[in-house]
């Protein structure tokens, strides 16, 4: 038999078992009725049988035991047949459950359709929004609303007035200066300018001018809704001087209060003399970079604008333990065999003379002397061997060529100051430089003692001039810094003076103090030079001999103030003095922020102009001193003098 015929067959038999369950329940009724007719017509010939009472009772008696089995007979017949109906029940709900799940299914489908159409109908809605805000907006060659420039609103402007504007604001943003201190010690200011610090503008605004406009017409149109509301910044990317940077930054590590100074050495005659290091400071440069690059690109417009407007970083330090004499390595520095100087003309060459310098005692009893005796400085002799001919033993025809000359004044009546430019300037005359070679001032001059012949002079100090060992020295070191740089030559390492000096122009002086601060430069030209230093009549002479090279270039160096820092007045009651009496006992200077350009010219044509500096110098106060005030009195009605309280 086929399914679809099984299917018709049940569905029949089914149809058939419901009939009989329905004619089942009729007959049923039926059989109640003929019972309580039945009960009706005995209660009637109950009645009537009154008179035989007892024979009825029995008769009746008899009779409601039949009536009795008779029901309880129908009673279990009735019970079967439920049994017999319970399975066909279940299958009716179940047919109905199947139906109504259906009806369930369907009415789902509906629902999902009904869905559908909504989503449909939205995005349809949201594309024709999306096509006429691109057709309002496609002929807009403005910036769209709501975008800016690092937080400035540039929103319906063109690309030339957005830029005046964001220029005009970043303007602002970079002339204002960074304070920066050590407690209360130690202070100095840095502009952005000083860095080259700058925004790229011009990228900054492409990308802006992109938005809305680099993607497809729902992308666009989307950013476009996006800025409206939300707002759309561009971050500008910037670009700094990291060289000039890290010399910022290396010179507040100089000039920092208690900085930490590492051993140092120097030959004097033929002993070697060893200074034992300091502990202290030292600036975290790393720290600081980050700092003054975050202060700068985190500035507001509005802020900067306002009056008082300060910014202020606390210059981090470590705390840092001068290292350990090392002896191994400061032989490795000094230990050289004995060279004859001669030099060749084609090529030309010079090979100058070399002094043979050895320890008297080896490395390691040198190391031992150090490790077993705390001392501030250790001495130790050295074996000198001359070289039998020197550099000048050649003659001039080794250095023919002037390649630049500086000169500077000085008091030659300040008998102390004079003789200690003279030593100062005997220990570097004559010294020549092969090329790529470094001149350290320090290690050439050496530390400045009583021993060496140096006298008390005026010296910079704790915010005035008062007298000092060595005072005047700076004076051959800057000298010597400008005839390097009309020699064109490099500059390695090189401060400028906390204060102006009365001999160079600001911009143009190069302080040196024994042990943190020093001069160096390095002979960057082809040929070997020779340094000639002299001291008389009121003069400090330097020259540089050497070789023409072509091309050789003129160079001018040209210090450009850029600021005046005021000076201040300090009175301090001296009771010496009579009362009232006034004496300038320093004579107060501004100060300035000063911005060196090395100029190269070439047959009169300027060819290149660099910075080669950005310093500021402290202003000098003035210190009156001043001698007990005069009580303050005043006359009574009768004529009676009397102090004012």
């Amino acid at each position: 038999m086929s399914a679809s015929k099984k299917k018709k067959s049940n569905k029949k038999s089914k149809k058939n078992n419901v009939k009989k369950v329905v004619k089942t329940n009729t007959e049923e009724k039926k059989n109640i009725n003929k019972e309580n007719v039945n009960e009706n017509t005995d209660k009637e010939l109950k009645n009537k049988e009154n008179i035989n009472e007892s024979t009825d009772k029995k008769l009746n008696n008899k009779k409601d035991i039949k009536e009795t089995k008779d029901k309880e007979n129908d009673i279990s017949e009735t019970e079967n047949k439920k049994d017999e109906k319970k399975p066909q029940v279940e299958e009716v709900k179940k047919d109905i459950a199947v139906l109504d799940k259906k009806e369930e299914n369907l009415e789902n489908k509906k629902s999902k359709v009904y869905i559908f159409i909504s989503i449909i109908s939205i995005i349809l809605v949201v594309l024709i929004f999306s096509t006429c805000f691109a057709l309002i907006n496609i002929n807009n060659k403005n910036f769209i609303k709501g975008v800016s420039v690092k937080d400035i609103e540039i929103s319906g402007l063109s690309k030339d007035d957005a830029k005046n504007k964001i220029n005009e604001a970043i303007k602002l943003e970079l002339m204002a200066e960074i304070n920066l201190k050590y407690g209360e010690e130690y202070q100095i200011q840095l502009k952005p300018e000083q860095i080259e610090f700058k925004y790229n503008i011009d990228e900054a605004l492409d990308k802006a001018y992109q938005i809305g406009r680099d993607g497809n017409i729902v992308k666009n149109n989307y950013t476009l809704i996006f800025s409206n509301f939300f707002g759309n910044d561009v971050k500008a990317n910037y670009t700094y001087n990291e060289e000039l940077l890290n010399q910022f930054i290396d010179d507040i590590n100089a000039k920092i209060p208690g900085v930490v100074v590492n051993p140092t050495y120097y030959i004097e005659e033929s002993k070697l003399i060893v200074n034992k290091g300091t502990d202290g400071i030292q600036v975290n440069k790393q720290k600081l970079k980050e700092e003054i690059l975050n202060s700068i690109i985190s500035r507001e417009v509005d802020k900067v604008k306002q009056e008082g407007y300060n910014e202020t970083i606390e210059i981090p330090i470590d705390n840092v333990k001068a290292e350990k004499i090392d002896m191994s390595k400061i032989y490795s520095e000094i230990h050289t065999e004995p060279k004859d100087a001669y030099f060749e003309t084609n090529p030309y060459k010079i090979y100058p003379d070399v002094e043979g310098v050895d320890l008297a005692i080896s490395v390691e009893e040198a190391q031992n002397l150090v490790n077993s005796e705390e001392k501030d400085e250790y001495s130790f002799d050295l074996k000198i061997t001359k070289a039998e001919k020197t550099v000048d033993d050649l003659g001039i025809e080794a250095f023919p060529y002037l390649i630049s000359s500086f000169t500077t004044p000085y008091n030659a009546g300040n008998v102390n100051r004079t003789t200690n430019l003279r030593i100062a300037a005997q220990k570097i005359n004559g010294k020549v430089l092969m090329p790529g070679e470094e001149f350290s001032y320090n290690k050439v001059v050496g530390k400045r003692t009583v021993e060496e012949g140096y006298k008390d002079a005026q010296i910079y100090a704790d915010g005035g001039v008062v007298d000092g060992l060595a005072g005047g020295i700076c004076q051959i070191s800057s000298t010597l810094y400008n005839v390097v740089l009309l020699a064109n030559l490099q500059v390695t390492e090189r401060r400028n003076h906390t204060y102006t000096t009365s001999y160079v122009a600001a911009g143009k002086d190069a302080t040196v103090v024994w042990g943190t601060t020093d001069f160096k430069f390095v002979n960057s030209r082809s040929y070997p030079i020779k340094i000639e230093a002299s001291v008389g009549g009121g003069i400090v002479s330097f020259k540089i001999h050497g070789i023409k090279e072509e091309p050789e270039y003129e160079v001018r160096i040209l210090p450009v103030t850029t600021q005046s820092i005021p000076y201040t007045t300090s009175y301090v009651q001296d009771p010496t003095l009579a009362p009232g009496q006034q004496i300038v006992s320093q004579s107060g200077h501004a100060g300035y922020k000063v911005t060196t350009y090395k100029e190269l010219r070439l047959n009169g044509e300027v060819v290149s102009k660099e910075v080669i500096s950005n310093d500021t110098y402290s202003p000098m106060r003035t210190i009156i001193r001043i001698g007990p005030q005069l009580p303050v009195t005043s006359t009574d009605i009768f004529g009676t003098t009397i102090p004012v309280q």
